[in-house]
């Protein structure tokens, strides 16, 4: 069977395509990656590469072995990285992660009064995904992660921080007086921009908005920035959070509340067996207070 070390050995060759680059990526010398490989051979009993003009080809069984190896390795590394982190974390230190949306305005916002009020404190901020908040709480690569989703695991603790409401965005040209809240029907005849994997707030769009008027729609996007970003070029119309059209707004772009109104919450997340610390506590009382500032 192999070994960690003979996993290491053959990923890193795998990747790269060559003892010499697998050596640089590991640290090591040359011989020493050749011996662990040619081990690592003679223990499982067949070839993993052949060399191919100068270069290391995979063999078919080598492909198929990749992709156990390859899984088993993200989890050794997802191991060191959060030993790592372990060593690194403690109260003058704040790692955040937020959602694009929330790292436009809301949370740079926030960090710069919480250290105005701390400057001892050091403060690491990411923008992350719905799918990277386990991942990245798990690893240790953040202490406290911002978004509109409550992820539903039990390894997790959500608490809500603040809300805020879904928003039509178009530009001044687009729509003229527009009123104080807007329909959707108001937008007929310009090209809807939609989000794909928006989580929740993409949910409360499909889902309780109707856009049967707009037929298909012919942008689709991930982030609601880069939806603000093709409504400043022209692109069509959008509906985005309200924290979005605020960082994104323009004397040519406007934004209004729906006249069906859907509301998003903000949530902070940790991990259940990790207790905040009480500099997270503090800046969550931040966060707080500025997403309600910042509200209509």
């Amino acid at each position: 069977m192999m070994n960690l070390r003979h996993i290491e050995v053959f990923h890193a060759v795998y990747e790269t395509g060559s003892v010499s680059a697998a050596a640089r990526a590991l640290n090591v010398s040359q011989p020493s990656v050749s011996k662990v490989l040619k081990h690592a051979e003679s223990r499982i009993g067949f070839a993993l590469f052949q060399s191919v003009r100068g270069r290391l080809v995979p063999t078919n069984e080598a492909h198929i072995l990749f992709r156990e190896a390859r899984e088993l390795y993200n989890r050794v590394e997802s191991l060191r990285e959060t030993t790592k982190n372990l060593r690194r974390g403690d109260d003058g230190l704040l790692r955040l992660g937020v959602l694009p949306s929330i790292g436009l305005e809301i949370a740079p916002a926030a960090i710069a009064k919480f250290r105005r009020e701390n400057p001892d404190v050091s403060v690491e901020l990411q923008t992350l995904h719905n799918n990277d908040v386990l991942r990245s709480l798990y690893e240790r690569q953040t202490d406290l992660t911002v978004g509109f989703d409550a992820p539903h695991h039990p390894r997790l603790r959500e608490m809500v921080v603040g809300t805020g409401e879904l928003v039509g965005l178009f530009r001044k040209e687009d729509l003229l007086n527009p009123p104080d809240r807007i329909s959707l029907e108001a937008f007929k005849g310009h090209d809807l921009i939609r989000l794909t994997g928006a989580g929740v707030v993409g949910n409360l769009f499909s889902n309780e908005l109707s856009v049967d008027a707009f037929g298909d729609a012919t942008i689709f996007v991930q982030t609601y920035y880069v939806a603000a970003a093709l409504v400043r070029h022209g692109a069509g119309v959008a509906v985005v959070d309200e924290f979005t059209a605020r960082a994104s707004q323009r004397n040519d772009l406007y934004f209004r509340p729906l006249t069906d109104e859907a509301e998003i919450k903000v949530y902070c997340v940790h991990l259940e067996d990790r207790p905040l610390s009480r500099t997270a506590e503090k800046f969550i009382e931040v966060l707080e207070a500025e997403i309600a500032s910042s509200r209509f």
